[in-house]
């Protein structure tokens, strides 16, 4: 069940600690994979042109993704236990960040989260919800795995991959992050298993581009700027670099390891309609949706991807709230707490045509380990 209801601050001092146990460096046998988004500067100059032209009329024109297994039949049953110590990272704010002067009555939004745009395996202009997740280089997207991934072809990507932090009504306030390689457990990279869809994207620094057009070969080739080429045209704009993202919007924390019962604050931008063909939410604005994370819940339809230890909480969220991220230990006046989940999956449990609860994988060892192969990658501007 979705609630508005008014969220004393004070409640919850954040952790200033780092208690993350041990390190991997990047090559090493473990639990992840790693595929390229956009690779190359110039390839990721394109890719932003592509949601930029326009004044942005891609990112208005984009739906939200609706993968096949939307709404899988799912048994409750006994709460999971952690088998590992807790790990934590903590949260850290954007540059120039200042506190308020008064404790917040209402909750706050975030500004670390957002909508990752793509297009998808047909074609077509997609959107699933995101958070900016802290880490050494600040450059680091937390979503579904499913939001990357292209769920016809197995491990192999989405096109024109980006994150567009606190996204309002079309508009990208605080610039373009494009994709350069995404991370994800090796099970949900190979076979598609839902009990690791999660991923940790690294995007190149936030690029705002205006003046967007296309120019003859000589003209192409005369100017000094920003430019790419896409589907055999030439293109040219000015290009202001906005930065790290973590230097921009700040990046959320992250637990594992964890027992599932806190209560978590989930932001995202449902917009897809319910099973009954209603459409309860826009998807313009981000919305929140608060509860209790609950036991574990196990896939009972074999003809979906597995899920059998996912965790969840009542919520009336839909569609394009995918990868919205379940925040553990929330301040109200820090805008700032724990990733613990992020969306996956949109079940209607009680069998009345309306979406009545998310899940999400359960965070373990592993899940710390993949994201620490994404915490150790810098990247850079795509403009020189």
């Amino acid at each position: 069940m979705n609630k508005r209801l008014s969220f004393a601050a004070g409640a919850v001092t954040l952790a200033l600690t780092l208690l993350v146990p041990g390190t991997g460096a990047a090559g090493d046998t473990g639990p992840w994979a790693s595929d390229t988004l956009a690779g190359a500067s110039a390839d990721a100059l394109a890719v932003a042109g592509y949601w930029s032209a326009d004044d942005d009329a891609a990112l208005r024109r984009a739906t939200p993704f609706q993968p096949e297994n939307l709404q899988p039949p799912f048994a409750r049953t006994t709460a999971i236990r952690p088998t590992g110590e807790q790990g934590m990272i903590a949260p850290g704010h954007e540059l120039g960040y200042e506190p308020p002067a008064e404790a917040p009555e209402d909750v706050v939004l975030p500004k670390t989260v957002g909508k990752v745009f793509f297009v998808d395996n047909e074609g077509r202009e997609r959107w699933c919800s995101a958070t900016s997740i802290e880490s050494a280089h600040r450059n680091v997207v937390a979503t579904a795995a499913h939001c990357v991934y292209n769920p016809a072809v197995t491990g192999e990507v989405m096109d024109k991959w980006v994150f567009v932090p606190g996204y309002y009504q079309g508009r990208s306030p605080y610039g373009i992050y494009v994709g350069e390689r995404v991370w994800t457990h090796r099970d949900f990279d190979a076979d598609e298993d839902y009990d690791y869809d999660y991923a940790f994207a690294n995007v190149y620094n936030g690029v705002r581009l205006s003046s967007i057009g296309q120019v003859t070969q000589a003209e192409y080739d005369a100017h000094t700027g920003a430019k790419w080429t896409q589907d055999g045209l030439h293109y040219t704009a000015v290009a202001q670099d906005m930065g790290r993202l973590g230097d921009k919007v700040g990046g959320q924390g992250l637990v594992y390891n964890r027992q599932p019962r806190d209560v978590v604050y989930t932001f995202g931008y449902p917009g897809g309609p319910d099973l009954d063909g209603s459409s309860p939410w826009t998807g313009v604005t981000m919305k929140w949706s608060f509860g209790k994370l609950d036991a574990r819940y196990v896939s009972t339809n074999p003809a979906t991807n597995s899920a059998d230890s996912h965790v969840g909480i009542k919520s009336a969220f839909t569609t394009g709230a995918d990868g919205a991220p379940m925040l553990a230990l929330y301040s109200n006046t820090e805008r700032l707490g724990y990733v613990t989940g992020l969306v996956s999956y949109f079940v209607d449990q009680d069998s009345n045509q309306r979406y009545d609860l998310i899940t999400s994988a359960y965070f373990d060892g592993e899940t710390g380990a993949v994201y620490r192969e994404a915490a150790q990658v810098a990247t850079g501007p795509v403009t020189q």
